[in-house]
């Protein structure tokens, strides 16, 4: 098998024993990254608190190794939470919005803002991020039905959501990081050219200079 594609795979594999809680505890910014870091060796199976022994057991298992304890240094295993945003207290500011890793934060700017409950996996990076701390964390509810998902309070179905929500989210950051690129790109080009037309316009007065001085002296 092409190694790169095999290395694909492993990545796949691993990710799908990550909750998805998307809270960068593990010490990389999304669940994928980690997976791309353990797939590499550069991360261990026991730095996934929300996942805690259930993906380890799981990682163990698929990477070959000896099952761990969860590896208090990332944090600890704890029960799922949610978000809940005082609306009256709330100031549009949108940085909420802006910290939430599956955009589960909606409003517009100077607007309230609020949480859809089922898509919060209760990372709590909005925490941080509120001025005005009217950001409160609540125990999550309970998957409606449960499912076949090896964690509890982790339904499939949310899982799937918040991993497809991630991957947009980040797909729509390059997107708009490649439009800026773009922007910055012909911004400088187009000084460039402002640049080298004032050169050239410049060069053509020194020209005609030079010539009407020649003609003055040719006179005399």
């Amino acid at each position: 098998m092409n190694p790169a594609r095999q290395t694909v795979e492993l990545v796949d594999a691993i990710d799908e024993w990550l909750p998805q809680a998307q809270c960068a505890r593990c010490g990389y910014p999304r669940c994928l990254d980690y997976a791309r870091a353990a797939a590499n060796g550069d991360a261990d199976i026991d730095q996934c608190p929300p996942g805690g022994d259930v993906t380890i057991r799981g990682l163990a298992e698929l990477l070959g190794r000896p099952p761990k304890p969860l590896n208090i240094a990332y944090g600890v295993q704890r029960p799922k939470t949610r978000v809940r945003i005082d609306e009256s207290r709330c100031i549009g500011c949108t940085l909420c919005t802006e910290a939430c890793p599956v955009d589960a934060i909606v409003g517009a700017a100077k607007q309230m803002h609020s949480v859809i409950e089922v898509e919060c996996t209760g990372c709590e990076l909005c925490l941080p991020a509120c001025p005005i701390d009217c950001i409160d964390v609540l125990p999550a509810s309970a998957p409606e039905e449960p499912d076949n998902s090896p964690w509890p309070e982790y339904s499939l179905e949310q899982v799937e959501r918040a991993r497809c929500r991630s991957r947009l989210k980040r797909l729509n950051r390059q997107e708009q990081e490649r439009r800026l690129e773009i922007m910055h790109k012909k911004a400088r080009s187009g000084k460039g050219r402002h640049r080298i037309k004032n050169e050239i316009a410049a060069a053509v007065s020194r020209a005609r200079a030079r010539r009407q001085h020649s003609h003055h002296i040719d006179h005399e």
